[in-house]
């Protein structure tokens, strides 16, 4: 059977291969809704499929939307992934996946490989994005927006929530039930990066702390981001002698291994140690007790990622405040915290 071509559409819906294109593309120009009927209608009865190839070709870009995370086993990045796959589902686009592993030459690697397909953009998750992934991304002019971190460059463009604000939120409502004291986990960078996630929730941990007129020092503990090396830390932690009265930790992940370690040890939380967390993963609902954690809005952010990465004005944008678009943190009051599950 002879394939079906551009021209065999415009020849049965009475138009030019331009409008077929323009219909099939959904621009640059418009198609007036009767003409588009009849190219959709032609495309329909000869079973007609666009040749992707030759169209990523022809425009030097394809259907495709590079992604970038440090660890997409972590819940936090599995949802995020999700959500952006669904948003550019939503565009007509794909997306393709890859993880850094917290390691620059691995972010190097799939930019190089994700630039190389010509994918539509990029969004890059990223812990601190290295002067070599910065000198690929200006070397392909291609466009980058950064989901979960703030930009270092005031050029930079991103979708963030506010991670101090959050810190600040949880840690002054385990305050509120009258500890003594809140202690944090941290990451385990000594010096982490600008704009860093875990440093903005360490830092509203630190504002929080020193708003109440409470120390902070001895009181932040570095940990690995995910629950299992969280889990080896908090055994340790929780049965020393200066057990802390309340923890906050700056991912969800890790409150999963503090929960672990208490439950392994024996100590009754939220009796004996309250947890917070900091992401508000759906199996934060589901732990025992579930976890009092903070939220943002994932599919939103995911939205306006997707649409600013496919923004041919991305670059015009002016302002900083214009090229990063924050999105509010808000408390999920849970049981681990020492209140009763609303």
């Amino acid at each position: 059977m002879a394939k079906v071509t551009r021209d065999d559409v415009a020849r049965l819906a009475g138009t030019s291969t331009a409008v077929v294109s323009y219909v099939i593309n959904n621009g640059p120009r418009p198609v007036a809704p009767a003409t588009r009927e009849r190219v959709l209608a032609a495309i329909k009865e000869l079973g007609y499929r666009p040749d992707r190839v030759a169209q990523a070709m022809a425009s030097r870009r394809t259907d495709l939307i590079g992604m970038i995370v440090p660890d997409a086993r972590q819940p936090f990045f599995a949802e995020m992934a999700h959500a952006v796959e669904q948003a550019a589902a939503e565009r007509g686009k794909m997306v393709l996946v890859g993880n850094s592993d917290y390691r620059d030459e691995r972010e190097v690697h799939y930019l190089r490989a994700f630039l190389g397909m010509r994918v539509s953009g990029l969004i890059l998750v990223s812990q601190g994005m290295s002067e070599r992934a910065a000198a690929e991304i200006e070397a392909w002019d291609a466009r980058v927006v950064l989901l979960h971190e703030r930009p270092e460059a005031i050029d930079d463009v991103a979708v963030v929530t506010d991670d101090i604000g959050g810190a600040q939120l949880a840690t002054r409502h385990l305050l509120e039930h009258g500890h003594e004291y809140v202690a944090c986990l941290g990451g385990v960078e000594s010096t982490p990066s600008v704009g860093d996630p875990v440093a903005d929730h360490v830092e509203g941990w630190r504002r929080a702390m020193q708003e109440s007129g409470r120390t902070t020092e001895g009181r932040l503990f570095q940990a690995p981001y995910n629950r299992y090396d969280a889990y080896q830390v908090a055994l340790k932690l929780l049965a020393g002698p200066d057990r802390p009265p309340a923890i906050f930790c700056s991912t969800d992940d890790q409150a999963f291994g503090v929960l672990r370690a208490a439950r392994e040890l024996r100590i009754d939380v939220p009796a004996e140690l309250a947890v917070a967390g900091f992401d508000d993963v759906k199996e934060a609902a589901l732990t025992d007790p579930p976890l009092t954690t903070i939220s943002s809005d994932r599919p939103a952010m995911a939205r306006a990622a997707i649409d600013l990465v496919l923004d041919d004005g991305l670059r015009l944008a002016g302002s900083r405040r214009e090229r990063v678009k924050q999105f509010p943190s808000g408390l999920v009051i849970r049981r681990s915290c020492g209140c009763g599950e609303p």
